[in-house]
């Protein structure tokens, strides 16, 4: 689950973009979603754990996709189930303990679905447009950070 706190959720576009961007990571890299988020208005930044630092072309390609997926104004959508009968593939590793028995699922048309308290655009045409204003390469820890601005 997204580590939602307060700030986070004043910006849903933002927020709707992070979704995005953890499975354009998922896809691309072949990673886990972001381990360490600040989303909020004015700039954002996600780290995620990967095998090696991506290239230039492939940070370009990062930001391509991202503004690809947001033109294709894929339809934002919500769905409560049990912990016991979640999707293949859902995890609720990040999930507080004492989140209940039933779990909020967001989907981004067919191409992300991930357990969010969140608040959300209702299509990723609302986003506006994705900016990566730069990215860091921790070596040590495989870390690679993406640093971002949603510009409407």
């Amino acid at each position: 689950m997204e580590m939602i706190e307060e700030r986070d959720v004043a910006f849903p576009p933002a927020h709707t973009a992070e979704h995005l961007l953890n499975q354009t990571m998922i896809r691309l890299f072949g990673c886990e979603r972001s381990y360490n988020a600040h989303v909020e208005r004015k700039k954002s930044k996600m780290s995620f754990h990967l095998k090696q630092r991506p290239s230039r072309q492939e940070e370009k390609e990062i930001e391509r996709r991202m503004n690809e997926l947001i033109e294709q104004d894929l339809p934002v959508t919500f769905e409560v189930v049990s912990r016991n009968d979640l999707p293949e593939g859902i995890s609720l590793d990040r999930l507080p303990d004492d989140a209940g028995d039933t779990v909020r699922l967001v989907r981004i048309g067919d191409y992300d679905v991930c357990p969010c308290i969140g608040r959300h655009v209702r299509s990723t045409s609302q986003i506006g447009r994705f900016e990566m204003l730069g990215t860091n390469w921790e070596e040590h820890e495989h870390s690679f950070r993406v640093r971002f601005k949603i510009v409407q």
